[in-house]
C-alpha cells in the first residue's frame, strides 16, 4: 500500500514537472504582420487552457475571436475578419522563443492565396 502511494506521488509530480515545462502564451501580444507587401497591426489578447487557445484580436479593421493550438513551442491560431467588403481568415503558425517572450513564423490567407511573415512581442 505504501508503495502504490509513493508511485501515484511521484507519477503526479512527473506530470506537473512536464507541465511546468510547457511554455504559455496567455497574455497581451503585439502583432505585426508583413502579408504580400503589406503590413499591418493587431493586439491578440490570448488565454491558454492545457493545449487550446483563446481569446480575440483588435485588428484595422476591428475586433475577432481567436482560436488554436499549443504543441511545446510551436502556436497556431487563427481569426475571421474583414478585408475591404471580403471575409477572411487569417491564420498564424509560429515559434514561440519564451527567452525573448516573442513568437515568430508564417500568417496567410487563404481566401486570397497570399503569406507572409509575423513577429509578436508580449505586452503584458
Amino acid at each position: 500500500m505504501k508503495t502504490l502511494l509513493v508511485s501515484a506521488l511521484l507519477a503526479s509530480a512527473a506530470v506537473v514537472a512536464v507541465a511546468a515545462d510547457s511554455p504559455s502564451i496567455g497574455g497581451v501580444w503585439k502583432v505585426h504582420s508583413s502579408i504580400a507587401g503589406t503590413e499591418s497591426d493587431a493586439t491578440c489578447t490570448l488565454t491558454q487552457k492545457e493545449n487550446l487557445v483563446t481569446g480575440s484580436c483588435t485588428t484595422e479593421s476591428g475586433d475577432a475571436t481567436a482560436s488554436g493550438k499549443v504543441d511545446g513551442a510551436k502556436i497556431t491560431w487563427s481569426y475571421d475578419t474583414d478585408y475591404n467588403g471580403t471575409a477572411i481568415t487569417v491564420k498564424f503558425n509560429g515559434t514561440l522563443d519564451s527567452a525573448t517572450n516573442k513568437i515568430a513564423g508564417t500568417v496567410g490567407v487563404e481566401q486570397f492565396g497570399v503569406d507572409g511573415d509575423f513577429t509578436a512581442t508580449l505586452s503584458k
